[in-house]
């Protein structure tokens, strides 16, 4: 008899599965074999005990929306035009240092955020989640943070930067060093071979991994960077940059949204995680994360610059900080916070407008899901 093969988990068959690992009463098939087909009401976000390889039928049809809305939104960065930044990058007068001390921060954090983020995926949270549907849409977000690496690398090597300097600043530049390391613990939990969930108390950690990850790093971490790359842009410069981080950031966005999703899921399917104590644990990591990134903002402008300071960053890092709380039924931390950056919403929503050089449909979609009117 086939055996059951455990993931990390502890809870769900990669290949095989037992007869009574939650799926449907056995049928007997014409020729007399067992039949045993998976119950859709028995799919879980974690500890699930249905073969995850059994993709349908859907329970979280919202993760495969998600998947298709992904791919259907695909792009890749050398079909983006520097020849503009090149020639502004080497024009000594085209930038000023400030704005060069910008762009290169940036580089510098994002190059080595986004293997972050995917080592985080393919490492660990894939192996912890046991929803087929919600896996799917994980594959598709690894392959698009190995396309934002990408588009640094498109970036440095355009610009003819330094790459020592700008692969290294995750070492080098301690403002961008507190962030990764504030990181990494929550990936080493997930990315350790001998975390198994199925307990409350590991529950709550690969669920505290998916917040932070969810909602501080794509959620908050990213948008000061954003912010600043899309605001050079907005004053016609370094354009192709700023495109290849307007698509950056849609991309984003949806992993912020899909994670957003997958943790309100595990909280409805197990309330009992979700308790006064654990709340307050993420309200002191959200804290945290925002001085860290106010930090930053100070770090890449010491001086106002492009009509930004970073005491703006630190009003529009309480906004976010309010919304993602609040996204995951949290209360609103910073009382009061509003918006300076109303601006940026445009750039998030995108729908089928032109982008801000007139280059190229920003809604961009492959063959496949192409309208032809």
């Amino acid at each position: 008899m086939l055996q059951f093969e455990e993931t990390s988990a502890g809870t769900a068959g990669i290949l095989r599965q037992p007869a009574d690992a939650g799926l449907a009463p056995a049928q007997a098939s014409a020729d007399g074999a067992e039949l045993r087909r998976v119950n859709v009401a028995d799919k879980r976000i974690i500890n699930g005990q249905t073969d995850v390889n059994q993709l349908v039928p859907f329970k979280y049809k919202w993760a495969w929306d998600k998947y298709l809305s992904a791919c259907a939104n695909h792009w890749m960065p050398q079909e983006i035009q520097m020849s503009r930044d090149i020639e502004l990058w080497k024009n000594p007068n085209g930038l000023t240092e400030d704005e060069r001390r910008i762009v290169k921060r940036n580089l510098g954090f994002f190059v080595t955020a986004d293997s972050l983020a995917a080592n985080n995926i393919v490492l660990g949270t894939y192996r912890h989640i046991t929803a087929p549907e919600c896996r799917q849409y994980l594959l598709r977000q690894a392959f698009e943070e190995a396309i934002h690496t990408h588009a640094y690398q498109y970036i440095v090597e355009s610009l003819g930067l330094n790459e020592g300097e700008i692969f290294n600043a995750y070492h080098e530049v301690p403002s961008i060093r507190a962030k990764d390391e504030f990181l990494i613990p929550f990936i080493d939990v997930l990315t350790n071979p001998s975390f198994k969930t199925g307990t409350p108390e590991n529950d709550q950690k690969l669920l505290k991994s998916l917040i932070v990850f969810a909602c501080l790093m794509e959620g908050l971490f990213f948008y000061v960077g954003f912010a600043q790359i899309l605001a050079l842009g907005r004053q016609n410069k370094m354009t192709g940059a700023a495109e290849q981080y307007q698509y950056i950031l849609r991309d984003e966005s949806m992993h912020c949204n899909f994670g957003i999703d997958l943790i309100n899921t595990i909280k409805l399917e197990n309330p009992h995680l979700w308790t006064a104590e654990f709340r307050e644990e993420l309200r002191e990591l959200f804290h945290k994360g925002v001085e860290l990134e106010y930090r930053y903002a100070e770090d890449t402008m010491p001086r106002g610059v492009l009509g930004l300071n970073a005491a703006m960053f630190k009003e529009y890092l309480r906004f976010i900080a309010n919304r993602r709380a609040q996204q995951i039924g949290l209360d609103p931390l910073f009382e009061g916070a509003t918006n300076p950056f109303p601006w940026m919403a445009e750039m998030i929503d995108l729908k089928k407008e032109r982008n801000f050089f007139e280059t190229r449909v920003i809604e961009y979609q492959t063959g496949g899901a192409l309208s032809w009117d």
